[in-house]
């Protein structure tokens, strides 16, 4: 099993549980409460409970094997994580309340990310070591390999993540962090994740890029890469497995490209209205009752259970205060004479 928190195996080669039905109905239940976190805070955008969203529906099958499968902590000992906007699934498998998301997409100042100031989906979890999440495409590329640095003259099984879009690997970011992380003899453990969604905003990817294979160019530094689909959470799940073993254990750089859907367009400012795509979440419960892993019946309730949640969740959001003038200033400069 994936060990969190202080827990750590013996051999890094050995990282994460393997695959089982118990796992498959793990994997399922977090893909459904990803899934209707987002479709909520779409409604509540519709509906005058939110501003702007943007987030990950149709990454559940990509985020939710990841978030299961990190070194949970604080420090360098442990993962450090660098995502962007659309990794909701991934904090929510790692055991984010879906509550505090709901409060960031309404503002609140119970919005433990921000405050009510930043964005939806812009997390900042320093006891797991996820980074701020910026608005700024793919900047987690490039400022990756710095926890990693840490991380390897630190010592141990800790590894720097960065999860981005397939638009953000044409950027600059992106090569300074395959070249960063692959200096001779200086080579850090950075797991390079690329959501491969075929859009960057509204301009498909095939009028910016010449091949839709993204994480062969890492192989250009060196970096072992590979492609898996996105959408088939076991085969992302034993994809991450392998790449988070070799970075744990090799103390180096691996690529992991997912193709996934992007089920609701790029935001609330394109309509967020639902594509014609593949949805994760639907083929999976379809294979596991397939599969007989799962029932029709079962699986209801486990869309019940999680919507009943989420709406009481909601409710009690709608109750919570917002910022007020005096808060503008707070947790923005670091106290005088603190360590942090």
């Amino acid at each position: 099993m994936a060990p969190s928190d202080d827990t750590a195996p013996a051999d890094a080669r050995t990282w994460g549980e393997p695959v089982t039905d118990a796992l498959k109905l793990r994997l399922h239940d977090a893909m459904v409460q990803a899934r209707l976190i987002e479709e909520t805070m779409i409604r509540m955008m519709r509906t005058g409970h939110g501003y702007f969203w943007i987030g990950g529906p149709g990454e559940e099958a990509w985020g939710v094997p990841l978030g299961l499968l990190v070194h949970k902590g604080t420090g360098p000992a442990h993962d450090f994580l660098h995502l962007h906007y659309r990794s909701s699934a991934i904090v929510l498998a790692m055991g984010a309340q879906p509550i505090d998301l709901l409060r960031q997409m309404r503002s609140t100042v119970t919005d433990p990310y921000s405050m009510g100031r930043n964005f939806v989906n812009h997390f900042a979890i320093r006891h797991w070591n996820i980074v701020p999440v910026t608005p700024t495409i793919e900047t987690q590329y490039v400022s990756a390999p710095g926890t990693a640095w840490v991380q390897r003259r630190f010592g141990g099984i800790g590894v720097s993540i960065v999860n981005g879009g397939d638009a953000g690997t044409a950027e600059g970011d992106f090569a300074s962090c395959l070249n960063w992380s692959t200096r001779p003899g200086q080579e850090l453990p950075v797991l390079i994740l690329i959501a491969q969604n075929n859009w960057g905003i509204s301009t498909p990817a095939h009028q910016v890029q010449s091949s839709a294979d993204l994480a062969q160019r890492a192989g250009g530094y060196g970096i072992p890469h590979r492609v898996v689909d996105g959408n088939d959470p076991i085969a992302t799940y034993e994809a991450l497995r392998e790449a988070l073993a070799w970075c744990r254990y090799e103390r180096k750089p691996f690529c992991l490209q997912g193709n996934v859907a992007r089920l609701y367009g790029h935001s609330s400012s394109s309509g967020a209205l639902r594509h014609e795509e593949p949805d994760c979440v639907a083929t999976f419960e379809a294979r596991l009752v397939r599969e007989s892993t799962l029932t029709e019946a079962t699986a209801r309730a486990v869309w019940d259970r999680w919507q009943t949640h989420i709406h009481a969740a909601l409710e009690q959001v709608k109750t919570e205060p917002m910022p007020e003038r005096e808060h503008v200033m707070l947790h923005v400069l670091a106290p005088a004479g603190s360590q942090n």
